[in-house]
């Protein structure tokens, strides 16, 4: 072989080297970028993900408080509301209560309460209390029980108290009374019920 040839031979053998280890070089070079862009990419997703989760509490909370607020504004407009339709049944009791005073059936009420009374005290002395809007009955159930029942310094809507001292028992059939345990114990089952 001749020098040119070698020369020639070296300087193929050289290219061809360095091509290859050009190509190796770009190859390693090309995965490495191949890899930092996948990681890139995984990192970037991943950050995606993570603002979205971010975002999607965050409007979770939002409307959650929101729906809260809403909530609340509507129970309290409802509690409002139930106790305004509350004042309104127990205004037109009064009234009915205020009419029912006024018939004949209220003496024959009235009647019932004492007897009761005054069965339940047996031998034992007992008053007998009216409203002081009452007196005008008195006697009319003075003639039917054969004792006058006593106007009350307070006025208590109507019925009638009764007072058996010997036993320490006071007979509350006061409208007052009745009116006021029935406001107490008055539960609205109406409207909206909670979740």
């Amino acid at each position: 072989m001749t020098i040119e040839e070698k020369l020639q031979h070296f300087y193929t053998a050289s290219i061809d080297s360095a091509m290859l280890e050009a190509q190796q070089m770009q190859t390693q070079h090309q995965e490495a970028l191949d890899k930092i862009f996948q990681e890139h990419k995984e990192t970037k997703e991943r950050q995606i993900q993570s603002h979205i989760q971010a975002e999607t509490d965050n409007l979770k909370r939002e409307i959650n408080k929101t729906v809260s607020a809403r909530q609340l504004e509507y129970r309290r407009l409802l509690s409002d509301k139930t106790e305004e339709i509350k004042q309104q049944l127990f205004h037109d009791v009064e009234e009915r209560l205020t009419q029912f005073r006024s018939t004949p059936e209220y003496l024959e009420y009235l009647s019932q309460r004492i007897q009761e009374a005054r069965d339940f005290a047996g031998e034992d002395a007992f008053v007998v209390y009216l409203d002081p809007a009452d007196q005008n009955r008195i006697p009319e159930l003075a003639a039917r029980f054969d004792f006058a029942p006593v106007v009350s310094r307070e006025a208590f809507m109507g019925g009638m108290r009764a007072v058996i001292r010997s036993k320490n028992i006071l007979i509350d059939n006061s409208f007052a009374t009745l009116l006021r345990e029935a406001k107490e114990e008055f539960v609205f089952a109406g409207g909206m019920t909670d979740e």
